[in-house]
Order: C-alpha cells, then structure tokens, then sequence
C-alpha cells in the first residue's frame, strides 16, 4: 500500500489548477458562462438574495461549469482517438454536448426562479 505523501497530494491539485486554466483560456463556451457567472453574481449582489439562493446560484454555476469541462474533455479525447469522421465518435461529443444543455437549462430555471421575483419588485 502507497504510503500517503503531502507532496503528492499537493501536486496533483497542481495539476487540477493546470487543467482549469487550459480549459477558461482555450474553451469559448468556458468565456460565455464565466460572462453569464459575473453578471449572475453581480445581480446577487443587487438584490441582496438569501444564503439559499446563494448556495442553489453556486451549485448551479459549478455544475455548468463542470459539465462544460467534461465535455470539453470527452471532446478532446475522442478527436485524439478518432481524428476522422465517424458516427459514433460525432454522437458521443453530441451527448457530452446535450449534457451540458442540460444543465445550462436547469441553471437558467433556477436562475429564473430566483430572480424574476427581485426584479419584478425593483419595478
């Protein structure tokens, strides 16, 4: 059995952080929703939303996230693997793609569910 090693511990969240700035630098969808991200925070911010909404907001924006850095991953992978077209290959980059969709759909719900209320009472 490996003994356990700070080190080693420590740089595997170096290499964590290594693939979150790959994957904000290089990923255009990565740019969109730390965009949408800001602009989520700031109306949080501006209304003063509860610890809850808080908490479903940041779940929210960590599962966007995630899923886009999975499927930027399952991406990636399969173009290494697959370089040609093929038809199983272009429908598992789909899937990863609609998984992300998903998400992104149940995140704005969410979103909605939060913040229609503040805005419609800033009016």
């Amino acid at each position: 059995m490996e003994q356990f090693s700070t080190k080693k511990r420590l740089k595997s969240f170096t290499y964590a952080w290594k693939g979150i700035g790959s994957f904000i630098r290089k990923e255009q969808n990565a740019w969109i929703h730390s965009a949408i991200t800001t602009a989520v925070i700031i109306c949080g911010f501006l209304f003063h939303i509860t610890a809850i909404e808080w908490i479903a907001i940041i779940l929210c924006i960590g599962l966007v996230f995630a899923a886009e850095a999975f499927n930027t991953a399952i991406e990636r992978l399969v173009n290494l693997v697959s370089p040609q077209q093929n038809k199983t290959a272009g429908d598992v980059k789909d899937i990863a793609a609609g998984a992300v969709l998903i998400c992104a759909i149940a995140a704005a719900t969410v979103g909605l569910i939060i913040f229609i209320p503040y805005f419609i009472a800033s009016f």
